[in-house]
């Protein structure tokens, strides 16, 4: 059975959505403040680990887990789901500008949906 990592392109394609994802991220005024003091370089390279490990590549990810990772967020920036929302709706979008099959973006949004709860504390 190929991994969605796969079928998404492997390394590539995960360093291109990333990149792009961050720039809408960083410009959509519902979440961007949650990454003002983030050290967004890091931050890619970080999400460029999980994406690949969560869509079933190489495991290279050595972070917290979701729930511990959000938790701050959570609990002094009120993070809730329309901003978990609005995370997966700018993937979406920069999946499909990558030319990504609709069907492949409903795989990546069903691993978002099984981290939900985890990342927003319940």
């Amino acid at each position: 059975m190929t991994s969605l990592y796969d079928k998404l392109g492997g390394a590539p394609a995960v360093e291109a959505a990333v990149d792009i994802f961050y720039g809408k991220v960083l410009a959509d005024a519902r979440i961007k403040h949650f990454f003002s003091s983030t050290d967004m370089a890091r931050q890619r390279q970080h999400q460029k680990s999980f994406l690949t490990f969560a869509f079933g590549g190489p495991n290279a990810y050595h972070g917290r887990n979701m729930r511990a990772a959000h938790q701050q967020l959570v609990d002094k920036l009120g993070l809730d789901d329309s901003h978990f929302d609005a995370v997966v709706e700018n993937l979406a979008a920069t999946l499909g500008a990558l030319g990504v099959p609709q069907a492949l973006i409903a795989e990546v949004g069903q691993v978002a949906a099984s981290v939900r709860d985890d990342v927003l504390g319940r």
